[in-house]
């Protein structure tokens, strides 16, 4: 571990990255990613090459100093009381934790080179996305495929950001240790999925075409399409598809947020397989 180094000065030119936290949101970051909260900063130690440096307050180093102890030297830790950290970043809801984090480059981000990995793969759930554009709903999508299992992310260009700095806080930082990639050729990436790989893709819609999600069984290999609450699944999407399945809900209400339905598809699918396993446990 290098450091600490203490700021004392609102001008000290070694916390630049973390100046005027919320307008850099918008305007980017040069390759990297802003990060906050003591959990979120526990998941992205689990990498710390992704790491590129830390402002934390007194408090807050004293809590994680063992945690910090075999941080690699080249990640500057700098300390800072709490209200100079709020006029640094220009809020206060940090709450003494923030990180700059090195983004992954566009080769580690291509979903060809991601899903190869699942070739071989006995079993393997994919959690993919289009349009989605809501950091809230982003957020909790990589929350909730971490909770369920999911072994990858696959979101289309036009998603935002999941390293947005809100939408890893919502993630509770699971986005920084689920695997996910781009797909820049959506359509030909579902093609994939089906012939190259083997797997079934389920589209998520209410459509006239649509069956129950439970009656259709869970194939060992499957990948579950989320798209935009307002417009939905495109045409071309859901025909690249091999199903296209809804959940059951009540006369009247015609959708579910984004996130909320993938929670439950993704239940499900872990219920089944979980039962799956303890019949064969039991039949062994």
């Amino acid at each position: 571990m290098n450091g600490p180094h203490q700021i004392d000065s609102l001008d000290d030119p070694r916390i630049e990255p973390f100046r005027d936290v919320r307008d850099r949101d918008l305007r980017g970051r040069d390759g990297l990613f802003m990060a906050e909260s003591e959990l979120v900063l526990q998941r992205l130690l689990r990498q710390p090459e992704r790491l590129h440096a830390l402002l934390l307050s007194p408090e807050k180093f004293s809590r994680l100093e063992g945690a910090l102890a075999n941080l690699p030297d080249a990640v500057p830790i700098y300390i800072a009381d709490l209200e100079l950290m709020g006029r640094i970043a220009g809020f206060h809801v940090h709450r003494g934790v923030l990180a700059t984090g090195h983004r992954p480059s566009s080769e580690e981000l291509d979903a060809s080179t991601l899903l190869a990995g699942f070739k071989n793969s006995n079993r393997c759930t994919l959690l993919m996305a289009t349009g989605i554009t809501n950091v809230d709903n982003m957020g909790s999508l990589f929350r909730n495929a971490a909770a369920f299992g999911v072994d990858a992310v696959i979101l289309n260009a036009n998603c935002c950001d999941p390293l947005y700095r809100k939408a890893i806080r919502v993630s509770m930082g699971h986005v920084l240790g689920m695997p996910w990639a781009i797909a820049e050729d959506w359509v030909a990436t579902l093609g994939l999925l089906r012939t190259s790989l083997g797997m079934q893709v389920w589209a998520a819609e209410c459509d006239s075409r649509s069956v129950p999600a439970t009656s259709t069984g869970q194939p060992d290999r499957l990948a579950i399409v989320m798209g935009p609450e307002g417009s939905g699944l495109d045409e071309r999407t859901l025909e690249a598809c091999s199903s296209i399945v809804e959940i059951p809900m009540s006369i009247g209400v015609p959708s579910l947020n984004v996130a909320t339905a993938a929670a439950i598809l993704l239940w499900e699918r872990s219920r089944v397989i979980s039962e799956q396993r303890d019949q064969r446990s039991i039949g062994c």
